[in-house]
């Protein structure tokens, strides 16, 4: 996907080669940070929320970055970090304008870059989580050697691939914005046993956000790029998460969709280019 280059209006933190304290009350023990492992990895589920519902949330002081790094510099310490920049950029271009029209507040998210470990505002961050959006600060997490694994270990590389997980995350970003997310936290705390089904319609609203922001840019979209991005929904959908972990798929445990489902609202978002289009919810 042809994107512009980044501009300055853009939010970026980077932690990569930060200080962190070890040891302390606040920080994970061993055992929840590998819980909060596998189920990111096999069952997809959201490491921010897995991490809060274990309440373990960091309290240690904030990262001490070297040498106060500026966006411009975080942004080119490698290609994937250049890529994510020039799509957080599209990305606030296109949505900043959709919340304008429709008189809603509107603030552009971070972009956190991290190496292997970071800190958040929902805890600790891990590479092994891959990239995720924490709402109580707004970020994006991303450490760019998740591409790589998503390429080799995932068969989902490619450029569009990789600016369709950002666009998901920012998708988490406009349901946190619109309210969508505090309802269907509500909603699972009032109904626990649909918690795993909410979860999944949340997630799949995020693939159909995705889609419009890519959709709203389809003169950018080079040949290969919509067949990368259905190949990398199908690659991350629960059921081929569990397969290829040797589970045997078990709906009622989905958290983010099927692969059907996830290349389905990606689809539909990229069609249509209407975020009114994305309503997952219609039939609660």
């Amino acid at each position: 996907m042809r994107l512009d280059d980044f501009d300055n209006s853009i939010n970026v933190e980077d932690q990569r080669g930060g200080r962190f304290p070890l040891g302390g009350g606040g920080k994970l023990g061993c055992g929840s940070i590998v819980i909060a492992l596998i189920a990111a990895l096999v069952f997809g589920v959201d490491p921010a929320q897995m991490l809060g519902s274990l309440q373990q949330v960091q309290t240690s002081a904030p990262v001490e970055q070297q040498g106060g790094t500026s966006a411009s510099e975080s942004c080119t310490v490698n290609e994937f970090s250049r890529e994510s920049c020039n799509a957080l950029s599209s990305l606030n271009k296109t949505w900043g304008p959709l919340f304008q029209q429709a008189n809603i507040p509107f603030n552009a998210p971070k972009l956190v870059f991290y190496s292997q470990a970071g800190q958040s505002g929902c805890g600790a961050a891990q590479s092994a989580m891959g990239p995720f959006y924490c709402p109580s600060d707004a970020g994006i997490y991303i450490d760019t050697d998740f591409y790589t694994e998503m390429d080799r270990q995932m068969g989902a590389g490619g450029d569009f691939a990789r600016v369709y997980v950002m666009a998901h995350e920012y998708g988490h970003h406009i349901q946190n914005l619109l309210g969508t997310s505090d309802k269907v936290r509500q909603l699972q705390q009032r109904s626990p046993s649909q918690a795993n089904q909410l979860s999944v319609r949340l997630e799949l609203q995020a693939d159909c956000y995705a889609g419009v922001w890519a959709g709203r840019n389809r003169d950018r979209i080079e040949a290969g790029d919509i067949e990368e991005g259905m190949r990398a929904a199908h690659q991350i959908g629960d059921d081929t998460l569990m397969k290829a972990a040797g589970r045997r798929p078990v709906e009622e445990a989905f958290t983010h969709g099927s692969s059907a489902q996830r290349m389905q609202w990606l689809r539909k978002g990229l069609e249509t280019g209407d975020e009114d289009q994305c309503d997952t919810f219609t039939d609660l």
